[in-house]
């Protein structure tokens, strides 16, 4: 019994998503994936919708030239050269035995991915990939922290602006990573010339992937408190310009226009040298730009997730 590929077509974040939550649920789990009784009826197993968009999965992961890809990516592109599954119109999911020259079915091929899998979940060097990748965060925790710090100890106030920027949802199902790097690399060109960032003195973008937004920017834009006071509408002029630079595609959440809830504990807004507690909360709210829990899958090669300004000492 062979598989058609009937699922809808995902964005390219979502597929890269459900790698990872593929990966992730073959590592914990034991057993095949489906099975087929003598009667020809097919037993599926929990493992088995995580398999429900594997043509797009490989296709994805088939862009060798283009993209770095992440830990789990990496380890199922690993492993589906190793099986040697490909995907045809016409037979759907299938792969090739090199040992018997011949071509195994739907069902066999899934079992033996799902196998391929759990070995290489267990290699040193998909243990040590990911150690890297924490290693990478707590590196880059430090490296924001030291930025704050310069950009903050500049002048005697600083106004801290946060905007998450995204795309529509109209748009996500096309939007491709490449793309969000050209418009953030658009952003931060724009810094040198748009009067919207007159008195700016750092900034600091980081693209993510999630659920429900697909890739999307955290950003915080630093200014000379003593030259910029209207946070809320310099963060409305900052997420304008990127519905420019998109061209209508792109969308924003204003965070300081909520900071209020944030009480005591807010990092943006104005900001004083001195006031130690309110460092502290700055310092919070950037940490939240390099947490890993959003990580990019996949990237072009040579881009850089996190982006931050040459902060310059007082």
């Amino acid at each position: 019994m062979n598989h058609r590929h009937t699922s809808k077509t995902l964005s390219q974040s979502a597929i890269a998503l459900q790698i990872e939550d593929l990966v992730c649920a073959v590592e914990r789990s034991e057993g095949p994936v489906q099975s087929v009784a003598a009667s020809g009826t097919v037993k599926r197993t929990k493992l088995a919708r995580y398999f429900e968009n594997l043509a797009q999965m490989l296709e994805l992961v088939s862009n060798n030239d283009d993209y770095r890809y992440g830990p789990h990516l990496r380890l199922f592109q690993q492993a589906c050269y190793d099986v040697g599954v490909e995907y045809s119109s016409l037979a759907g999911i299938i792969s090739f035995d090199e040992e018997t020259s011949q071509y195994r079915d739907y069902t066999d091929t899934l079992n033996r991915l799902a196998d391929r899998i759990r070995q290489l979940t267990r290699e040193r060097s998909y243990r040590r990939r990911r150690d890297d990748a924490a290693y990478q965060s707590r590196q880059q925790s430090r490296e924001v922290a030291e930025y704050v710090d310069r950009v903050l100890d500049r002048y005697a106030t600083s106004l801290v602006v946060r905007v998450d920027l995204y795309y529509r949802s109209a748009a996500q199902a096309r939007l491709r990573v490449e793309h969000v790097f050209a418009d953030l690399q658009r952003l931060i060109r724009s810094r040198e010339s748009n009067p919207i960032f007159e008195h700016e003195t750092g900034y600091i973008c980081r693209v993510e992937q999630g659920e429900r937004r697909g890739y999307h920017i955290h950003a915080a834009f630093f200014f000379n408190g003593a030259m910029v006071r209207g946070d809320i509408y310099k963060a409305q002029q900052i997420g304008a310009l990127w519905e420019q630079i998109t061209r209508g595609k792109g969308s924003y959440h204003n965070c300081n226009q909520d900071k209020a809830q944030y009480g005591d504990e807010c990092g943006i807004g104005m900001i004083h040298r001195r006031d130690e507690l309110a460092r502290d909360n700055v310092h919070y709210a950037m940490n939240y730009l390099v947490k890993r829990f959003q990580w990019l899958g996949l990237r072009p090669k040579g881009a850089k997730c996190l982006r931050k300004g040459q902060a310059v000492r007082r």
